[in-house]
């Protein structure tokens, strides 16, 4: 599989040692450091494009890729106003584009996990609150994580009692809290916790590196060149 990587960062370097290993072949790396380009062939020969840039680079980077019709895995997180558009772009198969907000297989069981026991525990919810803590390196400029909406959704989804969630704030009634906090080099720990007035239930996913991420959008990537539409780690992982 030949692959097109967009960013070449902490992230793009990991995503690029695996790929090798898996036996692919990057054949266009675009990043400010790079001379490759959109309009190169050497990019439009590409079977698929992975995409880990910023937020407000990411949208046009995507609409780039569809322009030469190469499927997209999309690691950015922090523009998601924009993917009704993308989603349209895909319909009919016309173009393929695989989201996630993590691409960690441990992170999307613990998605799932996430979704079970809020089920269990909305039966609870005059009895326990929920709320939500993230910790990420300081170069991660969105806040909260991708991963915390996405963990957010799943409580929204599941506890009948919370229609929103609040960042940096106290919880109420129907919201949930999630408090964000940037230090260091950590690459990705989220808490969930469940109190009560006699206990705590707590479940918790701590990232040790970059390479399960990078893993995963590798997996995606040869995913994305053999499917069509709008996918993701579910169509992925067949939960």
């Amino acid at each position: 599989m030949k692959i097109a990587l967009i960013g070449y960062g902490k992230m793009g370097q990991e995503i690029e040692k695996i790929a090798l290993d898996r036996g692919h072949e990057v054949v266009s790396i675009i990043d400010i450091s790079r001379d490759d380009s959109f309009d190169d062939d050497i990019f439009k020969s590409a079977d698929v494009a992975i995409e880990f840039t910023r937020p407000e680079a990411a949208f046009a980077n995507y609409m780039k890729c569809f322009e030469s019709n190469i499927p997209v895995v999309s690691g950015t997180t922090g523009w998601l106003d924009q993917l009704p558009e993308i989603q349209d772009r895909c319909k009919n198969g016309e173009q393929t584009f695989f989201y996630a907000s993590n691409f960690s297989l441990g992170v999307n069981v613990f998605f799932e996990l996430n979704k079970q026991l809020a089920r269990i525990m909305n039966k609870m919810s005059d009895e326990y609150n929920v709320s939500m803590e993230e910790v990420h390196h300081t170069q991660k400029l969105d806040a909260p994580s991708g991963t915390a909406i996405t963990l957010a959704e799943g409580l929204i989804e599941n506890i009948a009692a919370k229609t929103s969630w609040k960042l940096d704030k106290e919880e109420t009634n129907t919201d949930i809290a999630i408090k964000a906090i940037r230090e260091g080099e950590v690459p990705g720990i989220h808490t969930i916790k469940y109190e009560s007035e006699v206990d705590e239930i707590v479940i918790h996913h701590s990232a040790k590196s970059r390479k399960g991420f990078a893993l995963g959008a590798v997996l995606a990537a040869e995913f994305a060149s053999k499917n069509k539409g709008f996918l993701s780690m579910n169509d992925l992982l067949n939960f």
